[in-house]
């Protein structure tokens, strides 16, 4: 004799099924325990991306301008947007 649960289709699910299953998907806790892996990939990433943004702007910027305020600080900055873009270091998408 065979079974009819053998014969049914994999496709078909009984309704008890469904709904245990969407109870599951519910809530923001079961969302986070089931990513918490890339979860925590992306704080880190995002972390690591910002610490370098950040020794990238101060430690990359020229020292020609340091201690300077004001105006004349940003005519010194443009200074150097000027002759960096002729140089061909600075590139605008």
């Amino acid at each position: 004799m065979v079974l009819d649960s053998a014969l049914s289709s994999p496709h078909r699910r009984s309704p008890s099924f469904c709904k245990s299953f969407t109870d599951e998907l519910d809530g923001w806790s079961t969302l986070v325990q089931r990513h918490r892996f890339l979860l925590t990939a992306l704080v880190l990433l995002t972390a690591l991306c910002t610490i370098y943004l950040y020794f990238a702007v101060t430690l990359g910027s020229s020292s020609s301008c340091f201690g300077l305020t004001g105006a004349q600080k940003a005519e010194c900055l443009q200074e150097l947007v000027k002759t960096s873009m002729a140089k061909g270091k600075l590139k605008i998408l």
